[in-house]
């Protein structure tokens, strides 16, 4: 099993053997808007979901801290997340990239999910120091093309279901155990802006305090088959 090793504001450090991975999906907190979502996504060719929001079980090992994700084509993309992550102590937040492949996805979404890892920072706040906030925080996107960056995705969290939705969805679920590690889901992304990158970079804010919270990485198409 992976060990994601996470630094704390006080300066503590946290070590999380990952157990169980989890990607929520359609987790948007209108469900209205998240209808019309997938009414687009359905016109695009991929199947809708029986229902939402959802939750896409993932293999432990796609849990990753790097900076490079490696693809097999060039229709892969990243989409910026908070994380939850359950310790033997406590809750913690962190941000988080869920890269896709998009030219899978139409053929099940939980597939392309697999087919790709989740880039997690190497912070996290413990979730009890910002409960009273979540809804301020910031989730923003960057991707870089010919070594240019531009933003793809901003928003708060206010726009996704919130932590405590997600906690109680473990505790019945009898998920809510040391080691498993929960991602949010996602904002919409610009229009005019290519997803398909060369890197993404994807950061949660605080307002309050200024905090940041960062993870960055680059996609390195892998060589065609030796055939």
């Amino acid at each position: 099993m992976p060990v994601l090793h996470f630094s704390l504001p006080d300066g503590h450090r946290v070590a999380v053997e990952v157990r169980a991975l989890l990607n929520a999906g359609f987790a948007g907190r209108s469900q209205d808007h998240v209808a019309e979502h997938v009414a687009e996504l359905v016109a695009m060719g991929i199947p809708a979901p029986t229902k939402t929001p959802c939750l896409y079980p993932i293999a432990p090992f796609l849990a990753l801290q790097s900076g490079e994700v490696y693809a097999q084509h060039s229709r892969t993309s990243g989409e910026a997340e908070w994380a939850l992550v359950i310790t033997r102590d406590e809750v913690l937040l962190t941000v988080a990239c869920d890269h896709t492949d998009r030219d899978l996805e139409v053929h099940g979404v939980a597939w392309s999910k697999q087919a790709a890892p989740d880039m997690l920072g190497r912070q996290a706040w413990r979730l009890a120091d910002v409960a009273d906030r979540t809804d301020d925080l910031t989730l923003t996107a960057w991707v870089r093309s010919s070594g240019e960056w531009t933003e793809i995705q901003s928003g708060t969290c206010a726009e996704l279901l919130p932590p405590e939705y997600w906690i109680d969805v473990l505790h019945a679920q009898k998920l809510h155990a040391p080691g498993t590690v929960l991602l949010s889901g996602t904002i919409p992304m610009k229009k005019g802006v290519d997803q398909f990158a060369d890197a993404w970079r994807v950061e949660l804010g605080d307002p309050l305090t200024g905090r940041t919270i960062s993870t960055e990485y680059h996609v390195r198409r892998l060589p065609d088959p030796i055939a």
